[in-house]
């Protein structure tokens, strides 16, 4: 059965949810789609089966970057124009669905990108986009029902673009296209939506909704994750590792924190092509150590919500599942060298997920916690 959720954003979910995509795009008036992918996606003729259930006149961009850039922005934009589209379909992981969020800014507003972005005042600046569908294929970002997408721009900072008029108008998640996902991109996407939900909880915003959902999500993932990367074909793991992802991002009206502070910064490191949901794994057992003592008994839920002891060492819990799934031992094992450190400090202490980390962060605090996961 197909589930219909209205929370923030319209969702479709359950498995063969994606033979709605036609009456989705009639529903929202488009009748020449974008579909904004990357090319391992084209390859693999995934993107051939769900352009088959779209009857309408479709154009494609297929040249999503593992961090979507402000280059390919324009030149998706490009697209676009010379097609003379009117509605965007964004299909695949969080950086298709970033780029695609970027693209349908860009149709509609004035150059240059960087006015729009959060750090720099542009949340007022977003008026209403063109229509736009996320069709996610893995299950990590939540991008597919978040209000932000992050760009890194040429001058190699990654900055996050917020607001109400970024969410997409309809998220299809459908679980099945996600069966052929590789285990280490189960687990890192799936490491990524257990970030979001942790740390969207312990967020000091008061929004007791966001935090029952990030709860729900990390109580999901925690027991599914394992499954998913051991079996990909295991589809009860596959929907529940969905469902974790959109939770997380659900749950983003709280803000995030420091994880996230320094995986933007790295994440914008052109010649690393770090992976996000990498990041993020390598990362939240520091940040959990540094934030611990600031967060009042969510430390409890959240042990809770993992089916742990009241004594367990949250942050140890985190490494012991990082090291089950294969995830790099610390930031230098994925290529970050200390040289980065002070430039990376000073970004993560301007990122936006900043101001709701639990405990207030300096650019030396990070530039510590950086320190410790380099290991």
């Amino acid at each position: 059965m197909i589930a219909q959720i209205n929370y923030l954003t319209n969702i479709r979910l359950g498995p063969g949810a994606i033979s709605e995509i036609d009456e989705i795009l009639k529903g929202l008036g488009v009748g020449k789609s974008l579909i904004v992918t990357d090319r391992g996606l084209t390859s693999s003729g995934m993107i051939e089966s769900i352009m088959a259930a779209m009857k309408g006149e479709k154009a494609i961009y297929d040249g999503t970057p593992a961090n979507p850039t402000e280059d390919a922005v324009e030149e998706a934009v490009a697209v676009y124009r010379q097609h003379r589209c009117d509605g965007i379909v964004a299909i695949g992981g969080g950086s298709s669905i970033d780029l695609a969020k970027a693209v349908a800014l860009m149709v509609t507003h004035e150059a240059p990108l960087r006015q729009y972005a959060a750090i720099y005042g542009g949340v007022g600046k977003i008026h209403k986009m063109v229509p736009l569908v996320a069709v996610p294929t893995t299950a990590g970002t939540g991008s597919e029902v978040g209000r932000a997408c992050l760009i890194s721009l040429r001058d190699g900072r990654k900055l996050g673009f917020l607001s109400p008029h970024m969410l997409p108008d309809v998220a299809v998640c459908d679980p099945e296209l996600t069966r052929s996902l590789p285990p280490m991109l189960t687990a890192a996407t799936g490491m990524d939506a257990i970030a979001h939900c942790v740390e969207t909880y312990l967020s000091p915003k008061i929004n007791p909704p966001a935090d029952a959902i990030a709860l729900d999500g990390l109580r999901r993932a925690s027991r599914h994750l394992v499954r998913a990367v051991t079996d990909g074909n295991d589809m009860e793991a596959r929907q529940e590792m969905m469902i974790a992802a959109l939770e997380g991002a659900l749950a983003f009206q709280k803000g995030l924190g420091g994880v996230h502070s320094m995986s933007h910064a790295l994440g914008g490191v052109e010649r690393l092509k770090l992976h996000h949901g990498t990041l993020n794994a390598v990362l939240l057992p520091t940040v959990l150590r540094f934030n611990e003592g600031y967060c009042g008994d969510k430390y409890d839920h959240l042990k809770a919500a993992m089916g742990l002891s009241p004594d367990a060492d949250l942050a140890a819990e985190f490494e012991r599942l990082n090291q089950t799934l294969g995830m790099p031992e610390n930031l230098r094992a994925m290529g970050v060298t200390p040289d980065l450190l002070q430039d990376m400090a000073q970004y993560s202490q301007e990122d936006h997920s900043t101001a709701t980390n639990p405990r207030p962060a300096t650019a030396a605090d990070f530039h510590e916690m950086l320190s410790q996961a380099m290991g």
